[in-house]
């Protein structure tokens, strides 16, 4: 596949979602191993409804990512807008959290789901992760919920989150991780639910690591499927 029909299948998968809602992620989340029961209780009471049923997630990065009142947070592929809300509650007052996603579909979603939380010190931005809107090193914490490995080229990816970290900055993603059985050919909405895009463990580290990264860990949580299993990832910025 192509990056620009990989890029098709990604923006069509979650359309469907988010014009579907709730009975949509469910449709397509049909076990434990995703979604919103993945964050613990005291996390989760405090979004709307909206925005947990829309998480199609395999991780919590946003209590990975350990927040403190003031940080400058960016959620690529915000989805219904939970991580995002979750980060503006823990960098308040001080704080804000932006959050980036392909769909303008979704971004009005989220910025819905933030209003209906009481959140005010968010900001919603339609755009692509390999190319994000926003400046050189205004990004204290880089944050993602299974997001990465839909991206065709991940280069560009690693390049653009380490160029919007401030010095010092860190990234701590959810995301999948592919074991050694390479998948067979998919194509369409296929490379998007069957993990294809997965990078491998040692792939993951060497590319950001050519990237500019440092203090580079990857913790595996659990089976996916496919061969892949989810993963806790963390880097910083020198």
């Amino acid at each position: 596949m192509s990056n620009d029909s990989i890029h098709d299948s990604v923006r069509a998968y979650y359309l469907r979602a988010a014009e579907g809602g709730a009975d949509r992620v469910v449709d397509v989340l049909d076990d434990d191993r995703w979604g919103a029961h993945l964050y613990d209780e005291a996390s989760i009471v405090h979004v709307p409804k909206a925005a947990a049923d829309l998480s199609m997630g395999c991780g919590n990065p946003y209590l990975l990512a350990e927040l403190s009142n003031g940080e400058t947070v960016l959620d690529l592929g915000s989805g219904g807008g939970i991580d995002v809300i979750l980060s503006a509650k823990r960098v308040a007052p001080d704080g804000m959290a932006y959050g980036l996603d392909m769909l303008q579909e979704m971004v009005d979603i989220a910025a819905e789901n933030a209003a209906d939380a009481g959140v005010n010190n968010v900001r919603f931005l339609q755009g692509l992760m390999e190319k994000v809107p926003l400046p050189d090193g205004s990004i204290d914490v880089v944050i993602s919920n299974c997001v990465i490995s839909l991206a065709p080229d991940k280069t560009p990816v690693f390049a653009e989150m380490f160029r919007v970290l401030r010095p010092g900055g860190r990234m701590a993603v959810s995301d999948v991780v592919a074991g050694d059985e390479p998948l067979p050919d998919v194509e369409g909405e296929e490379w998007v639910a069957c993990g294809a895009g997965a990078l491998g463990k040692y792939e993951f580290v060497g590319m950001l690591a050519d990237a500019g990264f440092v203090d580079i860990s990857i913790e595996t949580t659990h089976d996916v499927g496919n061969g892949r299993t989810a993963a806790m990832i963390r880097a910083a910025k020198p």
